[in-house]
């Protein structure tokens, strides 16, 4: 059994990630971190897992774990490592933004399985992408895989209230996103960078600017991205391209209708559509933000990187949103 501790416990990430590991068959959970709920029961900030768990959060992590899940957001990971709170024999899967982008600084590996599967398994600390970038990744890199990302991308992509963590702030609680849109971070958001990284693992050359647009949406979870660029390729040549690319990657489909964001809610999976309008090339992709995006990703890393079948624990549909 993998013993698991996660730092950060009481957030949406972590919530996700204790609903899953209760039930996976390969994993005892060990340590609950957090120092906001202390000597708490878990139910008490996640009600859901009333009567599932008799698990209480603590302050630090036992010293017997193999693996750590750091989800106490971003800009703190670095600071956890320094405080030197982690044993040394455990890995670590950070689901921060700090340690996504390769740095000589540090030794994580960008977690995104579809295109570092085998770099994972033998990784020790691993990155897990973001959200938004997961979903925008998936949608792009079977072309640049076939170099043909050489036109600009432009990609519009709307997400639940859970992307923005569990405070709620002016933008993000009810009364304010309850039947309501707003775009946000226009050609800026943080997730670029990575987006870019990893199409330019597969396309080296790649120099276009990826014009995106992040939209907040009236829903707590899942994440609809549409990407399109210029294509001089036929649409059966470029369905055939996704298909091959994706054959043996047990969380994404390519479907033939138009997605959306019900149809992966409470799973791990990403679904996506081919389109050809003329010369536009349109890929609709959709995740929920919280697994594929976040906590279901992360344990997919986690199979991984224990020799693990990849969706072990992750072939279910139910959460509690």
């Amino acid at each position: 059994m993998i013993k698991v501790g996660i730092i950060g416990a009481a957030g949406y990430t972590a919530g996700e990630l204790l609903r899953i590991l209760i039930h996976h068959p390969e994993t005892e959970i060990v340590s609950v971190q957090s120092k906001s709920h202390a000597g708490e029961a878990v139910h008490v900030a996640h009600a859901d897992l009333y009567g599932e768990t008799e698990l209480v959060f603590s302050t630090g992590l036992d010293a017997d774990v193999d693996l750590v899940f750091i989800c106490s957001g971003h800009g703190k990971s670095q600071h956890i490592l320094d405080e030197g709170v982690i044993p040394g024999k455990a890995k670590i899967i950070d689901l921060s933004a700090d340690f996504r982008l390769k740095s000589k600084e540090h030794s994580f590996v960008y977690g995104l399985p579809e295109i570092n599967k085998e770099t994972i398994q033998n990784a020790d600390k691993v990155a897990n992408p973001g959200c938004f970038a997961t979903c925008i990744q998936l949608s792009l890199l079977p072309l640049a895989q076939a170099n043909l990302l050489n036109e600009d991308v432009h990609v519009t992509a709307i997400t639940g209230s859970t992307g923005a963590g569990q405070n709620p702030t002016s933008t993000t609680h009810f009364s304010w996103r309850s039947n309501n849109a707003s775009v946000y971070k226009a050609f800026t958001h943080q997730h670029l960078a990575e987006i870019r990284q990893s199409l330019n693992q597969l396309q080296n050359d790649f120099d276009h600017p990826i014009h995106f647009i992040p939209m907040r949406g009236a829903f707590t979870r899942g994440i609809l991205a549409a990407c399109y660029l210029k294509m001089n390729k036929g649409l059966e040549e470029m369905e055939k391209l996704y298909q091959d690319f994706y054959s043996s990657q047990p969380f994404v489909h390519i479907w033939d209708s138009t997605p959306d964001v019900k149809q992966v809610v409470n799973t791990n999976k990403a679904i996506l559509q081919i389109q050809k309008e003329r010369d536009q090339l349109l890929i609709t992709g959709v995740i929920d933000n919280l697994l594929k995006g976040a906590s279901g990703q992360a344990v997919q890393n986690m199979n991984l990187m224990f020799g693990l079948e990849e969706t072990t624990g992750l072939k279910f549909k139910s959460s509690a949103f």
